[in-house]
């Protein structure tokens, strides 16, 4: 019965762990097949892997870091909730986008011209759109915008 109850337990465990780790699809796909990247809270893996060796970025809530490193000199951006910097610097100067909840704008930017992405039910158009042939990506679970810009 022990071995019965501890196997049920690992298996739920197991599957708790791979419900918990967000997708990203190429297109208007949720395909294994067109798996691009999977996401587990801290780590972005290339494919869909969850193995150290495939770890192509690691987010720590504010800065997210070039491959499995917490080093300063290895950070990409800089999130602020609203605003990705370029590197370390927060510098109006070194604003890559802007987040309004719903867009990705270029820059420091808050003109519906300088849309870029729009991020809307579980999927990623291209510019302003929300139509079906626009779709970029379609994403299973939540990714930081840092996170997604990096790879759209």
């Amino acid at each position: 019965m022990k071995k019965i109850l501890f196997f049920v337990m690992m298996s739920m465990i197991c599957l708790a762990a791979d419900a918990a780790t967000s997708k990203l699809y190429r297109g208007n796909s949720t395909y294994t097949s067109d798996i691009l990247y999977s996401w587990d809270g801290r780590h972005l893996y290339h494919g869909n892997s969850t193995y150290s060796s495939d770890i192509l970025y690691t987010w720590d809530g504010r800065y997210l870091y070039r491959g499995n490193s917490t080093y300063s000199s290895d950070i990409l951006f800089t999130w602020d909730g609203r605003k990705v910097y370029q590197g370390r610097s927060t510098y109006t100067s070194d604003i890559l986008c802007t987040w309004d909840g719903t867009h990705i704008l270029q820059g420091n930017s808050s003109y519906s011209s300088d849309i870029l992405f729009t991020v809307s039910h579980g999927h990623v158009y291209r510019g302003r759109s929300s139509y079906t042939s626009d779709i970029l990506y379609t994403i299973t679970g939540t990714i930081p915008i840092p996170v997604l810009l990096a790879v759209i």
